[in-house]
């Protein structure tokens, strides 16, 4: 099974990545500068 792969066992819900999207696109970010921001469950980690 393809979750069986995602650390998390799931994939993500629409929002779960559109709340980092909103985080990026506001000024809560903004000495935010250079990095990657991993929303993929725990596959890079």
């Amino acid at each position: 099974m393809l979750n069986d792969a995602i650390p998390l066992h799931r994939h993500a819900h629409p929002d779960e990545i559109a709340r980092a999207a909103l985080f990026l696109a506001s000024d809560q970010s903004s000495f935010t500068t250079g990095s990657i921001l991993m929303a993929d469950g725990g596959m890079n980690a």
